[in-house]
């Protein structure tokens, strides 16, 4: 199966220039591709998972990934998608993003030796010292104002918010960051989300005009859950990929989250499985949907991908803590990646205490004689075992890893404690 071949497998072409000699050219591998990222926020969110996953296959096809990150556009702002202009970003804040972002694409893609080694431009280095007078003569004139308002980006703006000068140029600035590749880089192919076709197609006609050469384009279909929800977006915000923003386990449980009805589309469109593989997840989930083993097996590959092998089975052993499992087997670091889903209380090395005196002092309970009560009717924890001594002391022998102890109240309500010497 040739690349091309896979990605259509997969469901990721929502649009592409069906030219004979870019089919050609993918088969054969040695194209130079690139997608652009806006460097809105110091992180990346799982909303960019697909164009980085997709540069990743290119390049595992022996293609070779440029990543642009818009320096410069990124202070103007892209309104394709986007219901209002967006607030405009400073040089340190831009500064900032640009760096955080670089660093996590750092860790999706090779950027070593050799042919298909990948590349992070910014596009700042050729557009923030450009004259406009030069610019409008030599790229401005070749985009009439009925071809750039055909665009469905710019269509949809001016019909609803309506769309400023600043960013209704956003389309030329981008076409010219696909010809400034072109030249510099040999890049004849730029891919991006399905909201991009009309800035890609606006740099394949530039280019066109200008070098009477080819270019080419491939799009991925924007996603949105089968329940309607926006893809990427919880309660709380975006699912991000920086850990600080996005704790590693709460990564993970979004994916456990994903819709019966999604699960194949998702393990096609964000993991490296192969397709007969993925078809035999979903036939055996299909069967047992209960066991949710098709979510299980998405976690742990998209977890795996972003933050590694080891942080996804850490996860995995920090849910079956979370869910009243046993400790056996479990490390530290599964224990403070549980830690990061219920308050953490340090407490000077007094042992022993009475266990009464912990879920007081913790607020699990809201009294000591509530605490009595609730030890006796079966619901108090420690170490995720029951408890029902109303008398309990708690001594070294009880601390995990010689410094914690869980406590459970219930089902859900835990609180861990660390002893301090």
């Amino acid at each position: 199966m040739t690349l091309y071949e896979d990605l259509n497998a997969r469901g990721l072409v929502h649009d592409v220039t069906d030219q004979p000699e870019m089919f050609d050219a993918l088969e054969k591998g040695g194209i130079t591709a690139y997608c652009g990222f806006d460097p809105t926020a110091d992180s990346l969110h799982i909303g960019s998972l697909l164009p980085i996953t997709g540069l990743m296959r290119f390049q595992r096809a022996g293609h070779r990934p440029i990543v642009l990150v818009g320096g410069a556009t990124g202070m103007i702002g892209d309104p394709s998608g986007k219901s209002e202009e967006r607030n405009l970003l400073d040089a340190d804040n831009l500064a900032r993003n640009i760096a955080g972002m670089r660093a996590q694409l750092e860790g999706f893609l090779d950027f070593g030796s050799g042919s298909s080694a990948a590349k992070i431009v910014n596009n700042a280095d050729w557009l923030a010292g450009m004259n406009l007078v030069d610019f409008l003569r030599d790229t401005g004139k070749h985009f009439s104002l009925g071809y750039m308002m055909a665009k469905e980006s710019v269509k949809t703006r001016i019909a609803e918010a309506g769309i400023s000068f600043t960013e209704f140029s956003y389309m030329i600035l981008q076409a010219y960051d696909f010809l400034h590749l072109f030249d510099g880089e040999g890049c004849t192919l730029q891919i991006g989300g399905s909201d991009q076709w009309g800035n890609i197609t606006a740099g394949i006609e530039l280019i066109r005009r200008v070098r009477g050469k080819a270019a080419y384009g491939i799009t991925f279909p924007l996603i949105t859950t089968s329940d309607g929800r926006k893809f990427g977006k919880t309660e709380a915000g975006n699912i991000w990929l920086d850990p600080n923003r996005t704790s590693p386990y709460q990564f993970y449980q979004y994916w456990i989250q994903t819709d019966d009805r999604d699960v194949g589309r998702f393990l096609r469109y964000f993991t490296f499985l192969p397709l007969e593989e993925i078809e035999a997840i979903e036939k055996a989930h299909l069967a047992q949907p209960e066991k949710r083993e098709g979510q299980r097996r998405l976690a742990w590959e998209v977890t795996a991908l972003v933050h590694g092998e080891e942080a996804a089975e850490s996860n995995i052993r920090a849910a079956q803590i979370l869910f009243g499992g046993s400790l056996d087997g479990v490390t530290e670091r599964d224990l403070l990646t549980a830690a990061t889903e219920m308050p953490l209380t340090e407490r000077p090395r007094a042992l022993p205490v009475p266990l009464v005196d912990l879920l007081a002092g913790s607020g699990l309970c809201k009294s000591k004689s509530m605490a009595r009560k609730d030890l006796k009717g079966g619901g108090i924890y420690v170490n995720n075992s029951r408890i029902v001594g109303e008398d309990t002391l708690l001594s070294e022998e009880d601390l995990l890893f010689e410094q914690y102890i869980l406590l459970r109240k219930g089902k859900k309500n835990y609180h861990l404690l660390q002893f301090m010497s």
